[in-house]
């Protein structure tokens, strides 16, 4: 290893200390705490093992990679949501929350060690060349890839830059090469359609930045023609979350008054609560909202805030019980932190940590053509993660034997659920979706009740 390279590393853990000594307090500097030398003692310890495997390893290795893990391995060992983002990771997350990048437009996922598209999304480059789902990507731009982050990195870059991409599609022996210019591709959130008038239904796939708004809009639509809303279904289902203010504003649209959550957290800054404001227009309609497995963090919020304030029915199976609260700080050369920095509690006081939103009336997916059970109770939940929080930080913790999941059985069912969340809305194929057609019996039985004299 190079003298300035070593220079470097020892920089950066005298940096380490210095900034735990900021962290510790002004009374550092008249007596070295306990705590501090400690601290002090432990990066000695680290910076001694980095220099032996340098010296010693079998193999050459990369400075830079063994502090990244080492980092990430402290990070991660809080509780599974809290981490290291590299550059790309945190670039990623970025475009995530922001509901938009530049690429070719499709959904992909890793399937049998290949990179396989779940769907073109529609209007896009790849929609309108004809890539399907199922479809393999073996290439891009000649270079091999079986690496589903590698794949997303050499699809994706600037607007109207060319992108050569091989795929492998069934039933034809030779693969198929597609030659597409990337656009901006925006990525929906929110889709809705009217059931029958005067009945609305609302999917919102995660909390991005335009999530609110998006909603506002799509019962703008729904309210426009001569039928005022009756009753409205709220999908929240397979929602893994996204930003909690934009789960508190779309809590908001439906709650004249009372609170919305709470978090508390270690922090005075980090401790707050949230209170609903009225609404103009009022919105008073009649609601169902739909839960499972696969709804957590701000989808939980939603559902914990409208069940805890009476305002709509929750229906489906427990949710994931993602009941904490991270915060994204940038760091320096373009990496970021994900912390944990807070519990949530509904407005009932109830923490949902490891638990779950219980439904109001519980009804287990099943597909109506065939009546096969889609139960999610194979689904991992926050429960069975690796070092979750507690609902409560007295509590002593106890190690959560994971659930087995059954990949194989699911594989088909999720592949699914993914098409139609990128492809186009139907109230066809809502109405073989047994969740969704009781939430809507629901409603109309609701209409039916009213207009019956005592």
């Amino acid at each position: 290893m190079s003298f300035n390279k070593k220079q470097n590393i020892r920089l950066w853990l005298v940096t380490a200390i210095a900034i735990t000594a900021v962290i510790i307090g002004s009374g550092f500097y008249n007596s070295l705490s306990a705590t501090a030398e400690e601290t002090y003692k432990g990066l000695k310890i680290f910076s001694d093992v980095i220099e032996l495997v340098e010296k010693n390893y079998v193999d050459t290795v990369d400075t830079k990679e063994l502090i990244e893990k080492a980092i990430q391995g402290m990070v991660h060992s809080l509780d599974p949501h809290s981490a290291l983002l590299l550059p790309d990771a945190l670039k990623e997350l970025q475009v995530d929350t922001q509901g938009e990048f530049t690429g070719i437009g499709i959904s992909i996922t890793m399937r049998n060690g290949f990179v396989t598209v779940i769907s073109p999304i529609q209007g896009t480059p790849a929609y309108k060349a004809g890539i399907r789902a199922g479809d393999k990507i073996i290439k891009v731009d000649g270079e091999s890839t079986t690496d589903l982050r590698d794949a997303v990195k050499k699809i994706r870059g600037p607007k109207g830059t060319k992108v050569v991409v091989t795929i492998v599609r069934k039933g034809l022996k030779e693969p198929l090469e597609y030659k597409l210019i990337r656009d901006v591709i925006p990525i929906e959130s929110v889709k809705f359609l009217t059931l029958k008038p005067g009945y609305g239904y609302i999917w919102v796939t995660n909390f991005r930045e335009s999530t609110t708004q998006d909603i506002v809009k799509a019962l703008e639509k729904l309210q426009a023609g001569d039928t005022p809303l009756k009753g409205m279904v709220l999908d929240l289902r397979d929602n893994p979350g996204g930003l909690l203010d934009q789960a508190i504003k779309v809590s908001d649209l439906f709650l004249e008054k009372g609170r919305i959550l709470s978090i508390e957290g270690r922090s005075k800054r980090n401790t707050r609560i949230f209170d609903a404001k009225p609404d103009h227009p009022k919105r008073s309609f009649p609601m169902v909202v739909l839960i499972n497995g696969g709804s957590a963090s701000a989808s939980e919020i939603v559902a914990g805030a409208l069940q805890d304030q009476k305002r709509a029915l929750i229906l489906g199976t427990t949710s994931f019980g993602k009941g904490s609260v991270q915060t994204v700080e940038t760091l320096r050369d373009g990496y970021g932190i994900k912390l944990t920095i807070a519990r949530y509690y509904t407005p009932n006081g109830r923490s949902i940590q490891a638990k779950g939103i219980e439904p109001d009336i519980i009804v287990k997916h099943k597909r109506i053509e065939n009546l096969d059970l889609d139960e999610d109770e194979g689904l991992t939940k926050e429960k069975d993660l690796k070092n979750h929080l507690e609902a409560e930080p007295e509590r002593n913790k106890k190690n959560q034997s994971k659930s087995k999941n059954n990949k194989d059985s699911n594989k088909d069912s999720e592949l699914d659920a993914a098409k139609s969340r990128f492809g186009q809305l139907e109230l066809e194929k809502l109405k073989s979706d047994n969740q969704g057609m009781r939430a809507i019996d629901i409603l109309l039985s609701y209409e039916s009740f009213a207009g019956l004299k005592s």
